[in-house]
C-alpha cells in the first residue's frame, strides 16, 4: 500500500500547530529552539528527533569552539555544559607509510589552531543542550521522522507530517499501525545535519544551490578508546595528512585525547575519490596500523564505533538558507568549515541567526514569509567571515593532496602574517562528487590485510558496538529508483562500489541461481548518507526508517 493510500484510508492525520517546528535535535535545531525562547518565552517551539534520543544519532570527532556557545548561553559553564577537556597542544602530522614528519608549531596554519577550544563529546554536548531547552519550554519529541513536508496553497512550508509507524515490510499497516501526524508552523526550520533527507528535497525544489557550486561531502569513520592511564595524554590534538592517501585522493586523520583516558579518533576521506575498489572503512582501519597513531592506542579497548557523511564545500557552494515558510539550518545547509575541520560552532551560529529572524518575523504580525533577514545576518557574521576565508580549501585540493597543502600554508598561515585578511581569489569546482568515480577497469584494486581484532575490526563487529537497531518489519529506508541498475551498471561498470563505500555493511552482491542481486541490509544502517551521496548512479535513494532506529552513539 503507498502512502498516500495509508493516508486516504486512514487520514485524516491529527495535527498541532505551533509558532516554529525544528526538525532535528542537534547543534543548529536545539540552539534556534533556545535562542526563540530567550526572545520569547511565550513563543510556541517544537523539536522533532529521529533518533531515541537528542545526541543518539549525533557524532562528531570533535574539538569545539565554543565562540557561539558564548553568545548563546554566556554562563554555560555555571550550567554544566560538558566542555571539560580544554586542548593543551596540537600536532600536524604528515605520514609516510612507515614515518611521520611533524609540522614546526611556527609553521602549523592558523585553521589547525586550538588555543581556546575543547575535545569534547558532541552527543553530550547536545544533550545537555535538550536539557536547556526543555527548562525553557520547548517541547522535544525523539523517536520520530519528519518524512513528509507539507506545503499551503501558495507553495510555502507549513510543517511537516511525521513518519507512519507500524508499516510491515510488505508496505501493508500492521496490528501496531499508527498514523503519522502533521506538525504546522509559522516557519519550519531544517537542522537534518549533512545531506538532510527534508533538505535535498527543498534545495531541489525551491532552487535554492543555483549559481553555487556543485556540494562537496567526506566520509568520517570514528572509533572511541579506553586507553592504558600511561598512554592518556588530556587535552592533545593530532591531525595526519598523507598516507594512507595517494596523491589524488583527498583525506585525513584526526586523534583527540578526552579526560578519563579515552581518546577519539578516525579518518575523512572526500567522497570524490576516483577508485571504486577504495573502501573508506578499511583505510580507516589501515591508518591506526601506523606507529604515530598505534603508539595513542596499542593495548587500551575499542568501545565505540560510528560514521557519518561530513558535507565539505563551504561557502561557495552554500545554497540560498531561506524560502518562504522556513530555513536551512547547520549541515543541512553546509557551513561547516572543512580547513578548520569543525561545524558545532558555526551550526549554533545560524540557529541563532535564523531564530532571531523568526523572532522578528513573528513580532511583526508576519508568517510563513521568507525570512530575509536569515541569510541577510550570517552574511554579516563572524561566520560568513570565518567561511569566507577557507573557501578555496575543498578546490585546492581537488587539484591534488600537494598543490592544496601548499595552498592551505599560503591561504591560512602566510597571507594572515602578511595581514590579508581573506584570500584575494576564488577557486571554483565543477562536477558533484559521484560522477568523479572511474570505471573498476581503468583502476588497480586494492587488497586490504585482514583484521586482528586487537588494532583493526570487521564492519559487522564495529557496527555492533555503534548500538544500531532497526524495527526488522518495516519497509526498506534504503530505496532504489531502479532495481535491474546495481547490477546492470555498477556491478558491471564500477564492480559494486556499495559494497565498499558503505561503513557498515550494509550492501552486498550475491549470487544466487547463476544470476548476480544485490542485497541491502537495512538493519545495519548507521544513517551516514554515503550511500545517497557516492552511488555513481544516483540510484539509491535514503529515506527516513521508522522513529527511534538507526544507532544510539553514547556517549561519541
Amino acid at each position: 500500500m503507498r502512502p498516500e493510500e495509508i493516508l486516504a484510508q486512514f487520514g485524516p492525520r491529527e495535527s498541532m500547530a505551533y509558532d516554529v517546528v525544528i526538525v532535528g535535535a542537534g547543534p543548529a535545531g536545539l540552539a534556534a529552539a533556545i535562542r526563540l525562547k530567550q526572545r520569547n518565552a511565550e513563543l510556541s517551539v517544537v523539536v522533532l528527533e529521529k533518533g531515541s534520543e537528542p545526541g543518539a544519532h549525533i557524532l562528531s570527532g570533535a574539538v569545539m569552539d565554543p565562540i557561539a556557545l558564548n553568545e548563546l548561553m554566556p554562563d554555560w559553564k555555571a550550567r554544566g555544559a560538558p566542555l571539560n577537556q580544554p586542548v593543551t597542544g596540537d600536532e600536524v602530522l604528515f605520514l609516510n607509510e612507515t614515518s611521520a614528519t611533524t609540522t614546526p608549531q611556527a609553521l602549523i596554519p592558523d585553521c589547525f589552531h586550538n588555543d581556546g577550544n575543547y575535545v569534547v563529546s558532541l552527543a553530550n554536548v547536545v544533550r545537555w543542550l535538550a536539557t536547556q531547552a526543555e527548562g525553557l519550554g520547548v517541547e522535544i519529541f525523539p523517536g520520530f521522522t519528519a518524512a513528509e513536508i507539507l506545503y499551503d496553497e501558495a507553495g510555502a512550508v507549513r510543517g511537516v507530517a511525521t513518519g507512519n509507524m507500524g508499516v510491515g515490510k510488505d508496505g501493508e499497516p500492521t496490528d501496531s499501525f499508527q498514523l503519522g501526524m502533521e506538525l504546522l508552523g509559522a516557519y519550519t526550520f531544517f537542522a537534518e545535519g549533512a545531506r538532510g533527507h527534508l533538505g535535498k528535497q527543498l534545495i531541489a525544489k525551491f532552487g535554492l544551490d543555483e549559481g553555487r557550486d556543485p556540494q562537496s561531502y567526506g566520509l568520517g569513520i570514528k572509533e572511541l578508546w579506553e586507553v592504558p592511564a600511561d598512554k592518556a595524554q588530556p587535552g592533545k590534538v593530532v591531525h595526519t595528512a598523507g598516507w594512507p592517501m595517494n596523491e589524488q585522493t583527498y583525506g585525513g586523520g584526526f586523534l583527540y585525547h578526552l579526560e578519563g583516558n579515552l581518546v577519539t579518533l578516525g579518518f575523512v576521506v572526500g567522497l570524490d575519490y576516483q577508485n571504486p575498489w577504495l573502501s573508506p572503512f578499511e583505510e580507516m582501519q589501515r591508518w591506526k596500523t601506523h606507529p604515530a597513531i598505534r603508539a595513542h592506542i596499542e593495548g587500551g579497548k575499542r568501545i565505540g564505533y560510528g560514521a557519518r557523511a561530513i558535507v565539505a564545500g563551504g561557502l561557495l557552494s552554500l545554497p540560498k538558507l531561506a524560502f518562504p515558510g522556513g530555513a536551512l539550518l547547520g549541515c543541512d545547509a553546509g557551513t561547516l568549515n572543512a580547513a578548520r575541520i569543525k561545524g558545532s560552532h558555526a551550526a549554533i551560529k545560524t540557529g541563532m541567526l535564523a531564530a532571531d529572524a523568526a523572532a522578528d518575523a513573528l513580532a511583526a504580525g508576519r508568517r510563513a514569509d521568507e525570512l530575509a533577514a536569515y541569510p541577510a545576518a550570517f552574511e554579516s557574521s563572524w561566520l560568513h567571515a570565518e567561511l569566507d576565508r577557507s573557501r578555496n580549501f575543498k578546490q585546492w585540493f581537488k587539484k591534488g593532496n600537494t598543490v592544496g597543502a601548499v595552498m592551505t600554508g599560503i591561504e591560512q598561515w602566510l597571507l594572515p602574517k602578511l595581514g590579508v585578511k581573506r584570500p584575494p581569489w576564488t577557486i571554483h569546482r565543477h562536477g558533484p562528487d559521484h560522477a568523479r568515480m572511474h570505471a573498476a577497469s581503468a583502476c588497480e584494486p586494492i587488497r586490504y590485510p585482514r583484521p586482528d581484532g586487537k588494532l583493526t575490526f570487521d564492519r559487522l563487529s564495529s557496527v555492533f558496538i555503534s548500538n544500531t537497531n532497526h524495527e526488522e518489519n518495516q519497509p526498506a529506508h534504503l530505496t532504489l529508483k531502479d532495481a535491474s541498475v546495481p547490477v546492470s551498471v555498477n556491478l558491471a561498470k564500477y564492480a559494486g562500489p556499495e559494497s565498499r563505500y558503505c561503513p557498515a555493511g550494509v550492501y552486498e552482491f550475491v549470487n544466487k541461481d547463476g544470476a548476480d542481486q544485490l542485497v541491502i541490509n537495512a538493519q545495519n544502517c548507521v544513517h551516514c548518507k554515503t550511500c545517497d551521496i557516492k552511488d555513481p548512479t544516483q540510484n539509491i535513494v535514503w529515506v527516513t526508517p521508522e522513529g527511534g532506529g538507526g544507532p544510539n552513539y553514547g556517549g561519541m
